[in-house]
């Protein structure tokens, strides 16, 4: 039994780990309860901004009938509305609903979502799903039309299904405001706990500094446009030349990103409004048909058109970029910036290369028959190769035309007929895999630390086989990177009985990643030190204009030279290293040399890195301050090792919660008061 004076240290020790458990208790926000009734619901009366109202209208119970209440699906229609109260026109809007019901959408009218995606929508439950006006996407102020509600307001029928919440439960979202940061939204005001809307009051952001881009035609001080705005990737949708059944549009790819690209992009978007596609020159689609036109409106409008001249019908055509054999061809070709097999370089490494434009000539519809008529496509998405970073893409928004210089030579410019920009970034979709790894080795540690177990994902059991998923990637010798992760498990096993290291039952699974770096501490002495990085490509592909940006950390300040590569500091502690002319192709994984017994062999390149102490004081190589914190190669973010190698072993190479410390001290001292 324990001492009264163990049991009174006991007590104590309890009472601060329960101070501790309130200190860490998430709060009712987190806990994705409404906000609190704290005042009045705002009304259109006394709001002088943006008025923004979501309205709960009914739910009905669906079957199957379940017994778990969270399990019920009901069926909802709900109305969001946005009253412009304020001074200035709201155009371009684009409305945020934080929904928290593991919401499915199947409607919302008159709207769209901001990304373009399809309905049914199942809404994320970390972030709020963005709507965007459409055919109406710009609001007035009450004094420029005397108050017409038409013009100053919209109102959004959603309709969709939703989880648990049953009645007298509202499953209201948990936030709602406008998307422009040029607007400040106060949490939404719940009137009661029974109340079946939410309501908040948009005003003027007064410390918001634009962050746009500005055109030269801006110079006017016209504002019947919005400011073109930054993005990692902008497209420009500029029309050239208008008639009343059609027109000419110029579409540009420009990359903005320092370290994101495009290998044989593919562009799509979304007519709304029966266009289709009569000719293009610099891309093509990537399906020549036309049976919606002949067998739909077009057909019978356009009754002496010759449609075999047509190149697509098409509501979402998908289009790619041109070989470079076809930049003269007087019929496909001769646009600057086109016919580049799909490639866009970020600006950083080649800025000739880091855009891409063609031109389509796109028939009308009635009644959209005359040349100010114009509309541009809705719904925009970009993607490259395996390889490349997922991007999405926002709404396009009407812009000051764009000036181009006038083909005659002279000093002046030519400006085009209207223009929009759509804005697209790099984006990480939730659950997604990444698409390269990196492993860690060090001239004083024996093992390779691999790259980590299912780093790029697992695939299911292939050849009967079994792996385990979760269990750490065994330790490797420095010869087993050069085979591939499927045909290790024998060097592994062998390594890891000579080291003495335990073996889970079943083995490890692989990384399954295309490309894997291996950054090796290659030397450290008094004033400097070196690495060695070799890129691997297990992919069938080949990689031109490959490019590896690397953060450092503690020793960006040091970094001196690459030799067999290029090497540029880029700031942000990035060091953007890229082939040398003649060294920026990574070749495609190839037989061995005996393809019945031998593995295969992957494409590979490497350079040493060399750093210096003098700028980076403090340093400590062996302890791991010579890794990276982040690699990308080709814009994509790699997936890096859990541990790191030091000269006495391994250690993590990420930081221990401050609550499991907690909890380890408080285990330790209990243990040690009843012994």
């Amino acid at each position: 039994m324990a001492s009264p004076e163990s049991r009174f240290h006991l007590h104590r020790i309890l009472v601060f780990v329960s101070f501790l458990l309130l200190l860490f208790r998430p709060s009712r926000s987190q806990q994705g309860s409404p906000p609190d009734a704290s005042a009045p619901a705002p009304s259109s009366s006394d709001c002088n901004g943006v008025l923004l109202t979501y309205d709960f209208q009914r739910g009905q119970r669906l079957r199957p009938f379940v017994q778990d209440p969270n399990k019920q699906t009901w069926a909802f229609t709900a109305t969001a509305t946005i009253l412009n109260s304020g001074t200035a026109d709201l155009d371009a809007w684009e409305l945020l609903i934080g929904f928290r019901h593991r919401e499915i959408l199947v409607s919302a009218s008159p709207a769209i979502l901001t990304d373009g995606s399809p309905f049914p929508y199942s809404t994320p439950n970390d972030s709020a799903t963005s709507f965007s006006g459409f055919p109406n996407h710009n609001l007035k102020y009450p004094i420029e039309v005397a108050g017409d509600l038409s013009q100053i307001s919209v109102q959004i029928s959603i309709g969709g299904i939703f989880f648990g919440s049953p009645p007298p439960a509202v499953p209201l979202p948990s936030s709602l405001s406008l998307a422009d940061p040029a607007f400040s939204c106060p949490v939404p005001v719940v009137p009661s706990s029974t109340s079946t809307s939410i309501t908040t009051c948009c005003l003027p952001n007064p410390d918001f500094n634009s962050n746009t881009t500005t055109n030269s035609s801006d110079a006017d001080g016209s504002d019947s446009f919005l400011p073109r705005r930054s993005g990692d990737l902008t497209i420009s949708y500029d029309v050239i030349q208008a008639f009343p059944s059609s027109y000419l549009a110029l579409v540009t790819i420009d990359n903005h990103s320092p370290r994101g690209r495009l290998d044989n992009w593919r562009l799509s978007w979304e007519w709304m409004r029966d266009e289709f596609i009569y000719s293009m020159k610099g891309a093509y689609p990537l399906l020549v048909d036309v049976s919606d036109c002949i067998y739909g409106r077009q057909g019978e409008y356009y009754e002496d058109l010759d449609f075999s001249k047509v190149l697509s019908c098409q509501t979402k055509p998908t289009i790619l970029d041109l070989p470079p054999s076809k930049f003269n061809d007087t019929d496909l070709g001769r646009i600057p910036s086109c016919c580049r097999n799909g490639t866009i370089l970020p600006a950083s490494m080649d800025p000739s290369q880091s855009s891409s434009a063609f031109q389509v000539q796109v028939f009308k519809m009635p009644p959209d028959l005359n040349r100010t008529d114009l509309h541009p496509p809705r719904n925009w998405r970009i993607s490259g190769s395996t390889i490349n970073p997922e991007y999405k893409c926002g709404q396009p928004i009407r812009v000051s035309p764009a000036l181009f210089p006038d083909p005659s030579g002279l000093e002046s410019n030519t400006s085009a007929i209207a223009s929009w920009q759509v804005v697209c970034n790099i984006s990480t979709p939730k659950g997604a895999s990444p698409k390269c790894c990196v492993s860690f080795s060090a001239f004083y540690n024996d093992s390779v630390v691999p790259c980590k177990t299912c780093a790029c994902g697992c695939p299911a059991n292939r050849g009967g086989r079994t792996c385990n998923a979760t269990a750490p990637a065994l330790l490797l010798p420095a010869e087993a990177l050069l085979v591939p992760f499927d045909n290790r498990t024998a060097g592994a096993r062998a390594w890891a009985e000579i080291k003495q290291f335990h073996v889970p039952s079943p083995i490890p699974c692989g990384d399954n990643c295309g490309v894997s770096i291996n950054w090796h501490i290659n030397t450290d002495y008094t004033r400097g030190w070196s690495a060695r990085m070799t890129l691997f490509n297990w992919e069938e592909v080949n990689f031109a204009d490959w490019f590896v940006a690397v953060e450092m950390g503690k020793a960006y300040d040091g970094y001196e030279d690459t030799y067999s590569f290029n090497g540029t500091k880029m700031g942000n502690n990035t060091i953007f290293i890229q082939g040398l002319p003649g060294l920026n192709y990574l070749v495609a994984e190839t037989d061995g040399a005996n393809p019945a017994t031998d593995p295969r062999v992957p494409g590979k390149q490497q350079s040493v890195i060399s750093f210096t102490k003098r700028t980076a004081p403090g340093i400590n190589v062996a302890q791991g301050d010579g890794f990276p914190s982040k690699v990308f190669f080709n814009g994509e973010e790699c997936s890096l090792p859990d541990i790191i190698p030091t000269s006495q072993g391994f250690r993590s190479g990420g930081a221990v919660g401050l609550f499991s410390c907690v909890l380890l001290l408080v285990a330790s001292t209990l243990l040690l008061l009843h012994q």
